[in-house]
């Protein structure tokens, strides 16, 4: 994908459009069949995950965070279907990630403060969020509220400095 899309900058560059256009989409298709297998994969870790994982109880781990994000979000909604009141969403301690900080655990925290849900970190676990289900929105409602996403860097800073806390934002 990155090749074809080098060299179709190259060939514009050279003034060679129909060259330039031919390697564009073949990029775009390489990068369109990337992001299928990306899924693929994504559902192929969060089933395995989860396959002995009893309702209300979700692991997050190997997902990047789009996609943690997405399961969560499917998640909540089928926990609520199911009426439970309460969702363990398995996040991690960042141990596995390239900083050693966690990346997962303060995408879901920024998620359940758009679905103005509380969340508690599991007092056994920190690498588990205990989230409430009462009292919270729907995805549509939570998209269309257009609640502010704080940057990152600043909820794991947070974290840090109260470690053994879950911070509602």
């Amino acid at each position: 994908m990155g090749r074809a899309f080098e060299e179709a900058r190259r060939a514009y560059a050279a003034g060679d459009g129909k060259r330039a256009k031919e390697l564009s989409n073949k990029g775009r298709e390489h990068e369109r069949e990337r992001n299928q297998l990306n899924n693929q994969a994504s559902e192929l870790i969060f089933r395995e995950n989860n396959q002995n994982k009893g309702p209300g109880e979700v692991d997050l781990h190997g997902l990047r965070v789009d996609e943690a994000v997405k399961h969560t979000e499917r998640e909540i909604q089928a926990a609520r279907s199911r009426g439970d009141t309460e969702i363990r969403l398995i996040v991690g301690k960042g141990l596995h990630s390239s900083s050693g900080v966690p990346v997962v655990k303060p995408a879901v925290q920024r998620l359940m403060k758009q679905y103005n849900l509380a969340c508690a970190l599991d007092p056994d676990n920190t690498g588990v969020l205990i989230v409430q289900l009462e009292g919270g929105h729907s995805v549509k409602e939570a998209r269309g509220r257009g609640a502010p996403v704080l940057d990152p860097d600043n909820i794991s800073h947070e974290l840090e400095k109260r470690e053994g806390s879950c911070i509602i934002m």
